[in-house]
Parts: C-alpha cells; structure tokens; sequence
C-alpha cells in the first residue's frame, strides 16, 4: 500500500515479491523524470500564459523540471532506451545524436553506470583534445536555453565586443576568480 510518504510492505512478503517491487518502484523513479520532462515541454508549448503558475503547483525546483525537459528534448520518445537511465541519457544530451546513440550503444554493451559512461565519454574528449592538430581550437558545443543567449548577446554588446569573445574572456575571469580562491 502506497502513501505519498511511505510504502507499507505487508508481512511476510516473499525475497522474489520483496526484489521486484524494488524493480518497479525504481522504473517508476527513472520514468518519472521522463514523464516530468515531456509534461514540461507541453505545457511550454500549449500553455505559455498559465505554464509558470502550473510548475508553481507541481513544487518541484524549476532548475530540475528544465533539466529534465532540456534531456527530453534531445531525445525524442523513438530515441529513448527503454534499458538505460534516465541519468545515462542526461549524460551525454549535450553531445551531438550520433555521438549519443554511440555512447548509448557502449552503455548497453557494456551495461555502463552512469559513472563509467561519464568517464569514459571524458577520457575520449580529452583524447581529442590531446590528439588534435596544436594549432587547431577544440571546439564545444553547449546547449543554452533562449533567453540565456540573449542577456549574453545583451552583455556582449554593451562590452562592445563578439558574442565568442565575450564567453571566453567571462569564463577565464570566472577561472581565475574561482582558482585564485
């Protein structure tokens, strides 16, 4: 019997019983920030004028229902891998889709952690990095919600300088602020 604060086991509840409700709770768990991202970008796109006062409701923080709409966008529903986490698709939304479905398929080969699929998908970008040309510039790609990339264009602007070199000399400041503390 489930409550919204507990989960009353009954007695005598067999180990196989015990182990597969632990099974569906955490698919619940892992579908459930799916649920939430998809119920996001619908209410953005049909309900713009009332969209904040329905987040306010669910009481959630904002920040985790963007993130996880952020995630559910990048993949839509035919994309999504039913046998991996939610986190493992989160990890490697930021990355270009053939470069997700390879970590993805490495994931289900390997049967990955989320922190295994992390590392490796670091250790293969500073590889890269190492192996490109010393006078190439590595490039990366960011996924920056709208309204972001205007108070930076905003911000560029008013410094009177480009957009690129605005984020560069903004994160170095940034770098070395942090650093030097």
């Amino acid at each position: 019997m489930t409550t919204n604060v507990g989960l009353q086991i009954p007695a005598g509840l067999t180990f196989e019983n015990w182990e597969n409700t632990g099974r569906r709770l955490s698919g619940i768990v892992n579908s459930s920030s799916w649920w939430l991202g998809d119920w996001m970008i619908y209410g953005k796109d049909h309900y713009c004028d009332r969209y904040e006062r329905g987040i306010r409701a669910v009481g959630l923080r904002y920040q985790t229902l963007r993130n996880y709409a952020w995630v559910s966008r990048r993949f839509v529903i035919e994309r999504r891998r039913a046998t991996l986490s939610f986190q493992h698709h989160a990890e490697v939304a930021s990355l270009s889709l053939p470069e997700q479905d390879h970590w993805l398929d490495q994931c289900e080969t390997h049967e990955w952690s989320t922190k295994q699929l992390r590392k490796a998908v670091r250790l293969a970008q500073e590889n890269e990095i190492d192996g490109e040309d010393q006078g190439a510039e590595p490039t990366q790609r960011l996924a920056v919600p709208t309204d972001h990339m205007r108070r930076w264009h905003s911000a560029a602007s008013h410094a009177g300088i480009d957009l690129d070199e605005w984020v560069v000399v903004t994160l170095d400041s940034a770098a070395e602020e942090i650093l030097a503390g």
